[in-house]
């Protein structure tokens, strides 16, 4: 076996590689930039060297440094991870030539699979179901407007060489072809130095399965079940699970037997996805097509670990060293439901803008990396972050990984919400109040995903899970006791001023600005004169209370907030307000202060680059029109005007950076 290798990536996916080699015995070395100097995946390492500035073109992306660092070190062979150089058939052409393995399949694989067009004729030439689309080289915008209309709308135009949902627009009409195709090729050759496009037809009511494939050099080649990744944000997976709520055994051996056969026609061997959209008003479940095949370890790939049992970063290791794979197609079976959300520094409260920053806190609900390979009591964290790092702009978003297992697909949500509550973030916007609506929404636990969830539940952008009329009484009766704890301490503070006033028994708290009667006395809480029983952990200054309300296991984030405190449980933050029963009827006199209109600046909603502003000084523009573009974490974001008007002045050009909040342009 390999005595050391190297990991070409960075953050929670350098980790999970080490965390493996280190149970093989095997010796690992990190590489990283300036911006990961004190990174976790830095210190996991047995050796780490330094590549380059933060920008990922300056280190991770330069094949020569990684190579560099190999003959340094004496590292033996390379896991790319996934993104960076994962998927570059020059890369792994230059470590052959170097004699460095990679950890990984062979050349020509990641070459005929990495051209999105290529890829499709090989699929058809292998007998697999593809999308109905064009196929070759698109000239130019008129070009693409005719292939479009040829096809049918709706299509999806999407970059050659993309991934990882950059390099996708979705066109229905010739109107939105023309707006989007540039972007297209422009994020395309930004990302992925290809500017080539190609025009499919999109699929309605699309459900997005993926099949995992493992082969070794010896011409063995498995499928390891599906899943389910339907749940997305701008072509972005957001939730994942395995098996699919919607594949029969039928469906699953007739896709899964497709992708063999595709693999097999290209030599494949490693882990591998083969990437289908099914067509959810298909009952029967035959209408499935390909989309593309991923040549390299997903970021789902723990869902996948979790029901058959099988660590995919170690059989790569051992593909790649030459071992034969140790399992039969008969041997790899399905047990229990596992289901995997993403953890993304981004706003949802904010029509998910990119949040980057320091953490302040970071206090994940189990430890990264602790327990097997299904976490502790099917609770797994992947993570590559601590307390004090920061998300730059330079890299992914993605903060952590939190995956869940259970006997069935209700007891992996479940574990799912149970462990969001309790897993704590501070100092940038997250989307975790985001994930835990989506396990807890009622079409979630129907299993009726398709692509367009988010968009068709979520219309007018999250403003939280909805709380019932029962976690609202448990709020208000958590909330008494923390007041009444808090009040407690402060009365018998030394020299306080009212230390030996009688204690306050008796709260008017208001959730949401719906008030409700609470009494707290001798242990026992009521709220509007109904008993409950309650118990919880509560002492004064602490961030988190775990309670037991009626029956009901709550975890609650409490923040001090003014006269009362923002609590946090069940995919929503509440504003909760706590006033003495003799102090809430004053509360009425207190002056609410009004915000400032606006509505008429064009305000950068994230830390960014300019790359274009449309119009100048003087222009009339309608709602709706297009005024500048913003890129921030590699993907291009429109600004519109939300209403018609003349501009008054622009204060910003292509190719400057900007704050969030600050003004690029004003309307009169």
């Amino acid at each position: 076996m390999f005595k050391k290798i190297l990991i070409a990536n960075r953050g929670e996916i350098a980790r999970r590689v080490i965390k493996t080699a280190r149970r093989m015995g095997i010796q690992t070395v990190a590489v990283y930039s300036d911006a990961d100097a004190r990174a976790p995946f830095v210190l996991d390492a047995d050796e780490a060297v330094h590549i380059g500035p933060s920008p990922a073109a300056q280190s991770y992306l330069i094949a020569e440094k990684i190579i560099q660092a190999c003959k340094a070190t004496g590292a033996e062979a390379v896991h790319p991870g996934y993104g960076f150089l994962s998927e570059r058939t020059s890369f792994a052409e230059a470590l052959a030539a170097e004699g460095i393995a990679f950890i990984g399949p062979p050349v020509n694989a990641i070459a005929a699979m990495g051209d999105k067009i290529e890829s499709k004729k090989l699929a058809m030439e292998a007998g697999v179901n593809v999308v109905p689309g064009f196929v070759g080289e698109i000239e130019d915008t008129e070009h693409a407007v005719r292939i479009s209309n040829e096809i049918g709308y709706p299509v999806m135009m999407k970059a050659s060489a993309g991934g990882g949902g950059k390099g996708m627009r979705l066109a229905y009409d010739e109107k939105d072809v023309r707006e989007g195709f540039d972007a297209v090729k422009r994020e395309g050759l930004n990302s992925f130095g290809d500017d080539r496009v190609f025009i499919e037809k999109f699929i309605l009511n699309p459900r997005h399965i993926e099949i995992q494939i493992l082969g070794d050099k010896h011409g063995n080649i498995l499928y390891l079940n599906e899943r389910e990744c339907s749940i997305q944000r701008r072509h972005q997976k957001v939730v994942e699970e395995a098996p699919s709520p919607f594949v029969t055994p039928k469906m699953r051996k007739a896709m899964g037997e497709q992708c063999v056969a595709l693999a097999r026609a290209v030599g494949y061997y490693s882990a591998g996805t083969v990437e289908l959209i099914v067509s959810g008003a298909d009952p029967t479940g035959e209408s499935f097509y390909f989309l593309e095949m991923n040549t390299r370890l997903q970021v789902e790939h723990p869902v996948t670990e979790c029901i058959t049992g099988i660590d995919l970063v170690e059989q790569m290791i051992r593909v790649a060293y030459g071992e034969k794979l140790a399992m039969t197609q008969d041997d790899i079976k399905i047990d229990g439901w596992a289901i995997e959300n993403r953890v993304y520094a981004e706003d949802p409260y904010r029509g998910f803008l990119p949040s980057t920053g320091r953490i302040v806190r970071y206090n994940p609900p189990v430890p990264g990396w602790a327990g097997d390979i299904r976490g502790v009591d099917g609770v797994r964290v992947d993570d590559g972050v601590a307390d004090g790092g920061e998300v730059s702009m330079f890299y992914d978003p993605m903060i952590a990984k939190l995956i869940t297992w259970g006997k069935t697909r209700d007891e992996a949500a479940d574990k799912q919400v149970a462990a969001l509550d309790r897993f704590e973030l501070e100092g940038l916007g997250h989307n975790i109040d985001f994930v835990s609506a989506i396990m807890q929404h009622p079409r979630f636990r129907s299993g009726e995903l398709t692509t367009g969830f988010i968009a068709e539940e979520y219309p007018d952008g999250f403003a939280g899970a909805p709380a019932s009329e029962d976690l609202i009484r448990k709020l208000c009766a958590i909330a008494g006791v923390v007041a009444t704890s808090t009040s407690e301490r402060a009365r018998h503070i030394d020299g306080q001023l009212g230390d030996n006033l009688p204690a306050i028994r008796n709260w008017l708290v208001s959730v949401d600005k719906q008030r409700h009667d609470v009494i707290v006395h001798n242990g026992q809480v009521t709220v509007d004169g109904q008993k409950m029983e309650l118990q919880t952990d509560y002492v004064p200054g602490a961030r988190m209370v775990h309670a037991v309300a009626d029956g009901e296991s709550l975890a609650v984030k409490v923040t001090k907030s003014g006269s009362g405190f923002k609590m946090t449980t069940r995919g929503a933050s509440h504003s909760v307000v706590c006033l003495p029963e003799h102090v809430a009827p004053l509360s009425k006199h207190m002056i609410e202060k009004i915000p400032p209109d606006l509505s008429k600046y064009l305000i950068c909603p994230m830390p960014g680059l300019i790359t274009a502003v449309n119009v100048e000084a003087g222009d009339k523009v309608e709602a709706g029109q297009p005024l500048a573009i913003v890129e921030a974490m590699k993907m291009e974001n429109i600004l519109r005007a939300e209403k018609a008007g003349v501009v008054k002045s622009v204060n910003a050009k292509a190719g400057d950076s900007l704050a969030v909040d600050a003004i690029i342009l004003e309307m009169e």
